[in-house]
């Protein structure tokens, strides 16, 4: 309990100095952030998500909201509650879009051509490229930073100077917008295969 009660002073604290500063100049306070809380944080999340990448992305979204708008910790009875409840929330706003993003039939796979064979796996890269081309482009870099460099929507917020929420949403509409793009392709594969395997049962 001595602990948490120290965490919440040096929360509220690190609040109040990120709040004297120009919202360009709170890099700073959010390291500050990061290291008093991250690593009890990720853990939290994990057991949510259930997928580290996703819990180190819940965590940064929560924690560059909280350094944008410092008040909401300056203000909070127990900051770290307050913290706690922020990074459950954003976690499990990963885990419905995680959802999402699985119901279409497991792009991020196909992204990174796992077909069954050569043939099929250039039939579906020539597909996905296509599609690829026909998204914005801000949401095409953000697919491959994500699918192609495994990086966390922290990493890619700060290679593009956005957000991790913004590389996150931008994340779930060009996934949406793939699958709309190569769900006829995909059908018409599986109907193909569904044919095929029929023929060879019988």
């Amino acid at each position: 309990m001595d602990r948490d009660t120290d965490l919440n002073e040096k929360l509220r604290q690190t609040a109040r100095e990120i709040a004297t500063v120009e919202s360009e100049e709170r890099t700073l306070g959010l390291s500050v952030l990061y290291d008093l809380t991250a690593e009890r944080l990720v853990r939290l999340a994990a057991t949510i998500t259930r997928h580290q990448q996703d819990s180190e992305d819940a965590v940064s979204a929560a924690l560059v909201k909280l350094a944008a708008r410092p008040q909401l910790l300056i203000s909070a009875d127990r900051p770290w509650h307050y913290v706690l409840r922020m990074v459950r929330n954003e976690s499990l706003v990963i885990l419905r879009s995680r959802g999402r993003w699985t119901s279409i039939g497991r792009l991020a796979d196909r992204l990174v051509g796992r077909a069954a064979d050569v043939v099929a796996q250039r039939d579906e890269s020539r597909h996905i490229w296509d599609a690829l081309s026909n998204i914005p482009g801000r949401q095409r870099e953000v697919v491959v930073l994500k699918i192609w460099e495994q990086m966390t929507f922290a990493e890619i917020g700060e290679v593009l100077d956005i957000t991790p929420s913004t590389a996150a949403s931008r994340y779930r509409y060009a996934l949406e917008k793939l699958s709309r793009h190569l769900r006829p392709h995909f059908e018409s594969t599986r109907q193909e295969n569904d044919v095929v395997g029929s023929g060879v049962a019988q």
